[in-house]
């Protein structure tokens, strides 16, 4: 059984993004997975810059000694390089992590 998940968040629907960062930060939290890596993509990184509660998650997954990853290509698209690195966002290329990520046996949840 798999018990490792890459979990993506790329809505930019409130309530859909908050219930991704909860089960990830959750699943941590309570042991119900081994691993659990978080990104932010597309329009949820704008979502994170704007939404206090997505970003007190976000803040929830750090204190799981984890590090949530946001998409560098569409953060210098939109100028929000900056802002999400403040949140203490590792903004990186993310096509290629997600996609070993999954070749090493994540199983991929996207929100």
């Amino acid at each position: 059984m798999n018990d490792r998940v890459v979990v993506i968040i790329s809505t930019a629907d409130r309530g859909k993004a908050q219930t991704g960062a909860m089960f990830a930060v959750n699943s941590l939290k309570h042991g119900w997975l081994a691993d659990v890596r978080l990104f932010f993509f597309g329009p949820a990184e704008n979502l994170l810059l704007e939404d206090p509660d997505l970003q007190e998650l976000l803040y929830d997954y750090h204190r799981q000694d984890r590090t949530a990853v946001a998409c560098r290509f569409l953060a210098e698209r939109d100028g929000s390089h900056a802002a999400l690195s403040a949140l203490g966002v590792q903004v990186e290329f993310v096509g290629s992590m997600i996609a070993d990520l999954i070749k090493d046996g994540y199983t991929p949840m996207v929100w």
